[in-house]
């Protein structure tokens, strides 16, 4: 199939989508009209592109028919020179489409729960588990993201075993899931009198948020236990039974909020982060299933691949995946993340253009 095969196929979807959401009899379902509107949101850029390439192309056309049957030379010779500015413009718009019919990834537009988890290293991983939280957390401050806490579990020399956060804004999981991995630091600890480089690890878990029609989940399935909030947080916190652990029988799975006062806010608050567990637990069983088929070499999001290097000593930082290292950083553990979240997209892009060239051969 040609690409303005391709593009024609999509405008008649785009058309088919619109007659949906006109249509009086869908309006009652909720999840069918919030998937259609999404499904619209994606395909108008790409109906967009159709209109200018296909209009790009009667240009064309135009300039041909004039060069071929005009007998008046200053006139053709205005066609030719348009029309070889008409064929560079046609070359460049067919690669900015071929990026545009990359499948979306439906999660791109979600906030996300965010898990960063102290691993090998003891201390000095809680140690770097505290550096990671920080620097995510300045990136979203440099984005205009909200960042709201979730649970948080604390050492005594100022590490983070566990924190649990909630990140809200513009594309958040578009820019966040290359994040998902093992991250290794390798630094003189504080505690380290010889001067001895250690290497230490933490986790970085990126879900997406989801919504309740997404992910279905039984009252009677869950055992919901409230206590008393421990550490800093003032009188109530402390004094008050908010804290809330809910744990959901069938899998297993454990989620506690104690950040806010108010028992029903960390209620919500877990909920929301049970649920975007269980919708990757889902979306793991199904990327099981297709296994079979080409790997993404960036947004695997495989939490057990160790994915990123920092190395104090040399002001270094590196990607694994796609072979990156700057030499910044001290930029970067303060939340300058622009440059290797633009690169691990471009690589990601790439990956994918190529992955849909072979399967066209």
């Amino acid at each position: 199939m040609n690409l303005l095969e391709k593009l024609r196929k999509i405008k008649e979807r785009f058309d088919q989508v619109n007659e949906e959401l006109s249509d009086p009899a869908n309006q009652s379902n909720r999840e069918k009209v919030i998937n259609l509107s999404r499904e619209r949101i994606n395909l108008t850029e790409i109906v967009s592109a159709y209109e200018n390439y296909r209009q790009l192309l009667s240009n064309i056309e135009g300039n041909k028919e004039i060069i071929d049957t005009s007998s008046d030379k200053e006139l053709t010779d205005l066609a030719n020179a348009e029309l070889k500015e008409l064929i560079s413009k046609k070359e460049s718009m067919e690669e900015e489409i071929k990026i545009l019919l990359i499948p979306k990834d439906p999660n791109d537009d979600k906030n996300v729960i965010m898990e960063i988890r102290a691993g090998t290293g003891g201390e000095e991983a809680a140690l770097f588990a505290g550096d990671l939280f920080r620097m995510y957390t300045r990136y979203a401050e440099v984005r205009g993201w909200r960042v709201e806490l979730v649970d948080i579990s604390e050492t005594g020399l100022g590490g983070i075993k566990e924190v649990v956060l909630s990140v809200t804004g513009e594309r958040v999981f578009s820019d966040l899931k290359y994040e998902s991995g093992v991250h290794r630091v390798q630094r003189v600890p504080e505690t380290e009198g010889s001067g001895r480089v250690h290497t230490s690890a933490a986790t970085v878990a990126v879900l997406p948020e989801v919504e309740d029609v997404q992910i279905d989940i039984n009252p009677s399935e869950l055992k919901i236990d409230v206590f008393r909030s421990g550490g800093a947080g003032g009188q109530n916190v402390n004094k008050v039974e908010t804290a809330i652990r809910i744990t959901h029988l069938p899998t297993g799975l454990v989620v506690q909020c104690q950040d806010e006062r108010s028992q029903l806010k960390n209620r919500q608050k877990a909920m929301k982060v049970l649920r975007a567990r269980l919708f990757d637990i889902k979306v793991k069983q199904q990327n099981d299933e297709m296994s079979a088929k080409r790997k993404n070499m960036v947004g695997s999001g495989d939490r057990s691949d160790k994915i990123r290097t920092y190395n104090f000593p040399q002001n270094r930082v590196t990607d694994h995946r796609i072979g990156l290292t700057l030499y910044n950083l001290a930029n970067i553990i303060e939340g300058d993340l622009s440059e290797l979240v633009e690169q691990l997209k471009l690589a990601d892009r790439t990956d994918k253009l190529q992955a849909n060239a072979e399967l066209e051969r």
